[in-house]
């Protein structure tokens, strides 16, 4: 399952009105994993930026005179996140200038985002998870223990970063199913050292889930299910001919 993490800095905060992008960044996960790959460009809006916006994401209008424009990096964007699902906070905003940006070069063959991939709204997810309470990425942060200390100011491929750690906590708990070791195998800085189980040692006695038990694990996977849109990666495992979109 190939991923992409995204978020955009803007000019303001109404395409209709004329505002535009002015940074994407977007950093793609395989199978739940990042892969190291990822996409960033600041872009030259030609227009001014709204001084509320400036105040949030710190981006001036000197500093993108020199920046491309979206259809510079068009062809490259779109290849990056072709065929994949785009995770979004709040994707409703962010696709929204997407789409007005490829309406701008009047590309018949992507006439929108949807035409070449799928959309996850982490807002939407987290207000079914989370009902009536604060669900903002730094609100998130906080409920999932994600460090987001580096965020003074919003930047589109920090503030991904930032989200995909939180998307992979909202949904699947434990990341990294090989504790004491990173993603290569490697016992990380800090680490206890993997322990070996013994040759010599008895065998272990397997008990068998009782009836009872095995339909309160069911019932349990159902509500993952559910709460998470049919991706409760446990019933993957389990029906292999289950497809997560």
């Amino acid at each position: 399952m190939r991923q992409i993490v995204l978020d955009t800095e803007t000019t303001g905060l109404v395409p209709s009105e004329g505002h535009r992008i002015i940074e994407i960044g977007a950093i793609e996960l395989h199978n739940r994993r990042p892969t190291g790959r990822h996409f960033h460009h600041y872009l030259q809006p030609d227009r001014d930026i709204d001084a509320g916006a400036e105040e949030v994401h710190g981006i001036s209008a000197e500093f993108l005179a020199d920046k491309p424009r979206f259809a510079d990096v068009a062809r490259e964007f779109l290849e990056f996140v072709g065929g994949a699902e785009l995770v979004i906070h709040n994707a409703s905003f962010d696709v929204g200038f997407l789409n007005a940006e490829l309406a701008r070069l009047d590309r018949s063959d992507v006439p929108s985002i949807a035409t070449v991939c799928s959309v996850l709204d982490t807002l939407a997810l987290a207000r079914r998870l989370h009902p009536g309470q604060r669900n903002s990425l730094d609100a998130l942060c906080r409920r999932y223990g994600v460090d987001n200390s580096g965020r003074s100011l919003h930047g589109a491929l920090l503030d991904a970063q930032i989200l995909a750690d939180v998307y992979l906590a909202m949904t699947g708990g434990q990341v990294n199913l090989l504790l004491g070791e990173d993603s290569a195998g490697q016992t990380g800085e800090g680490m206890a050292p993997t322990p070996h189980v013994r040759g010599d040692r008895p065998a272990l006695r397997v008990i068998a889930p009782s009836a009872q038990e095995l339909a309160a694990h069911a019932a349990y996977l159902e509500g993952i299910d559910k709460a998470s849109d049919g991706r409760c990666l446990w019933r993957t495992l389990v029906d292999p001919e289950r497809q997560l979109g």
